[in-house]
């Protein structure tokens, strides 16, 4: 159980910054900010949108290097956040990515989701426990191989 107390506007705060931080590691291909989104026993699953589903920090972790090594630039531009509490230290949400880049193999990469979310308040401040990335049009994931 986490150790701070916040009020609900400051929690979505910080949620929305936790998944812009993710966003922002990725672009900056630095796997450490990405994966410090997360909690330690996190998942990320993108296996609607033909990549993987992947377990705890760690592996979570691994594909984030994979992916900084395999891309030449990416963006990802997250928005549309909805924020529901189940507690006093857990949420769920939703909010939208918009993923485009160029791997350093020449392909490119397009995709429009929507993230489905777990978060849970640690002693660091609100982390995502869960993610599960579905896509809204389909991905054009062209010699992505991360």
């Amino acid at each position: 159980m986490a150790t701070r107390v916040t009020d609900s506007a400051t929690a979505v705060q910080e949620i929305i910054n936790v998944t812009h931080r993710y966003a922002l590691g990725l672009d900056r291909s630095d796997p450490d900010e990405a994966i410090n989104a997360f909690t330690d026993d996190a998942y990320w699953d993108a296996t609607a949108v033909g990549l993987e589903r992947f377990e705890g920090r760690e592996q979570i972790l691994e594909f984030f290097r994979r992916d900084a090594a395999a891309m030449a630039e990416q963006y990802h531009a997250i928005t549309n956040h909805i924020v529901e509490f189940d507690g006093q230290d857990t949420a769920h949400g939703t909010n939208y990515v918009l993923a485009e880049g160029r791997t350093k193999s020449g392909g490119s990469i397009k995709a429009a989701a929507i993230n489905e979310d777990t978060y849970r308040d640690t002693p660091d401040g609100w982390r995502i426990s869960g993610r599960t990335i579905t896509p809204l049009t389909t991905p054009q994931m062209e010699e992505f191989d991360a």
